[in-house]
């Protein structure tokens, strides 16, 4: 198959094929993707590693669509006329015809984000993470070249053996996303953030630039162990406190972006952290992305294990004793009976149900929050059907690991690095993620579960792995990030607060919410737990702000 040119080409592919590697290496990296697609599309595609979007024609033969396997590099399409048509983002493919998909709209409200292949537009889809897809003869198929495959090694292998391994794979990895100029890193003094900034400075041997972003707000603050982390390491260190004004300046401008509603907040403190690197003269700067989902860091994995144990219980004792105790009105009386019935009625929900039992929209109810105007165009089912099948998809595994596979889709792909990578690109970086590093990738897909979570410490393997590498309060310290205090600085600030009460009402007005549901948030909810309600005002308000931008004559009542 010869190949006559390629019309997108993004990202830092690494190749396989000798003759790939010498054509990359010498800069025709269209040369490489030739060499490398000669044969079978979804094997060559498998000897791909790196970040990557691609789309090519060739001659008399398919057009060729594909991105990496966390879909760093995103690649929407569209079928117009018999054509296909592609690009980076899903705003560059719509005309005056393509109108604004109202599932989507649910879909963003249910996870924040709108997950591929579904944009907010209609009939224009983006492509999964680990997909290709073949467009010939007006036919278009779209499948995985890539579903992660645990091996689920024992724990022969010696810790100190796995720790050299896996240390001098991090160093690797790392290294080969510095900037030689001037190295440079975001750091909020977690372990993944940390562990960069170290790797960072001990591959390139030259004082690291580290940014971190602070909030004046209690309990959001956790700048002293980035601090920590500065200091151990010797990195010069930027620093800057995020403000309500910061978010009034630039949360329309961060809205307007993204090609599509984007909801997590944590864009925008990412995009100040960024645009201070921008002003030192930094060009890229290294995420730690990655970690928590690759080697079991986040608190559910624990939680998860937790309700796993009540499946032990025979069914007869579950049936017969446990459950009709604890649904008697007796259990209502005592606080451990009650957390005992919590437990039980979310252990009995089966994955990956379980996953969405306090999601806001959930929670709240779509008849409450959505105007009968959009409830009549949208499956309320539809967000949970496709998360069932990215589960069902990592199979012959642990529980574990479908969940790390699971978040590798949901919360890596779809959420976490679009955040990086609009908040950066809007900022005029480049950014990397040494942390999904193929080999890391392999060394993860390898390592025992129980070295993932060990009982219920979390990533035990990793932090183990760095003692003594990383100072001892990193490691101990629970993750926060970069969270930012939207609710509790709507409830205080004027400004931010007229922002986001136009943006929702705006929304209502729209057709896409109920406007008692509006009102209630605003004058009764915020004030109540504006950590938890903020987060609702918050993914109405973006969604309101990318309205005005990309469509302002969208409204569901006409």
């Amino acid at each position: 198959m010869q190949v006559t040119g390629i019309h997108l080409l993004s990202g830092t592919p690494r190749f396989s094929n000798v003759r790939a590697i010498a054509l990359a290496s010498s800069g025709d990296t269209e040369g490489a993707w030739r060499a490398t697609l000669t044969g079978d599309i979804k094997t060559a595609l498998q000897g791909v590693a790196g970040s990557f979007a691609l789309g090519l024609t060739t001659v008399d033969g398919p057009t060729i669509l594909a991105v990496d396997r966390f879909a760093v590099r995103s690649l929407c399409y569209r079928q117009v006329k018999g054509q296909l048509l592609f690009s980076s983002r899903a705003d560059e493919l719509v005309d005056e015809d393509n109108d604004i998909d109202p599932q989507a709209i649910f879909d963003y409200l249910y996870f924040h984000v709108i997950p591929s292949p579904r944009t907010i537009f209609k009939d224009v889809y983006r492509l999964p993470p680990g997909h290709f897809a073949v467009f010939e003869n007006g036919r278009l198929a779209v499948a995985p070249y890539w579903i992660p495959t645990f091996e689920e090694r024992g724990t022969g292998t010696s810790f100190h053996d796995l720790k050299t391994e896996f240390q001098a794979i991090l160093q690797s990895a790392v290294n080969r996303e510095l900037d030689e100029d001037k190295p440079a890193c975001f750091l909020s003094g977690g372990t993944d953030s940390s562990t960069v900034a170290g790797m960072a400075a001990l591959a390139s041997g030259k004082t690291v630039h580290t940014y971190s972003i602070g909030f004046d707000a209690q309990g959001y603050d956790e700048m002293e162990f980035a601090r920590i982390a500065a200091k151990h390491f010797k990195t010069e260190h930027h620093e800057y406190y995020v403000t309500p004004a910061d978010l009034v300046r630039d949360i329309p401008r961060v809205a307007a972006y993204y090609d599509q509603p984007f909801g997590n907040s944590s864009a925008l403190p990412a995009y100040c952290c960024a645009k201070v690197a921008r002003s030192d003269g930094v060009r890229k700067l290294l995420a730690g992305d990655g970690g928590d989902e690759l080697f079991g860091g986040n608190s559910r994995y624990a939680k998860q294990k937790l309700f796993a144990w009540y499946g032990h219980v025979p069914g007869f004792l579950q049936k017969s004793i446990v459950e009709p105790l604890l649904s008697t009105s007796a259990a209502d009386a005592f606080a451990l009976t009650r957390k005992a019935r919590s437990y039980v009625e979310q252990a009995r929900v089966p994955m990956p149900d379980r996953l969405q039992m306090y999601n806001l929209m959930t929670r709240l109810g779509p008849s409450e929050v959505l105007s009968p105007h959009l409830l009549s165009q949208i499956n309320v089912a539809r967000p949970l059907e496709l998360q069932r099948l990215v589960w069902d998809a990592a199979s012959d595994c642990s529980q574990l690991n479908r969940e790390l596979a699971f978040d590798w889709r949901f919360t890596l792909g779809e959420t976490d690095l679009p955040k990086v990578m609009g908040a950066t690109g809007l900022a005029g970086l480049n950014v990397g993620f040494p942390m999904l590093d193929d080999d890391l990738l392999a060394f993860s897909l390898a390592l025992p579960p129980s070295y993932k979570l060990k009982g219920f410490r979390l990533r035990w393997f990793f932090k183990e792995a760095l003692r003594g590498f990383l100072p001892d309060a990193i490691i101990a310290k629970k993750k926060q990030g970069f969270g930012l205090p939207f609710g509790v600085w709507a409830n205080g600030n004027p400004a931010l607060k007229a922002l986001a009460t136009d943006s929702l009402h705006r929304l209502a007005k729209r057709g896409v919410v109920r406007v008692e549901f509006i009102q209630r948030l605003l004058s009764q909810r915020m004030a109540e737990h504006p950590g938890y309600y903020g987060e609702m005002v918050w993914i109405l308000m973006m969604l309101e702000q990318w309205l005005q931008a990309k469509a302002p004559r969208f409204n569901l009542r006409t």
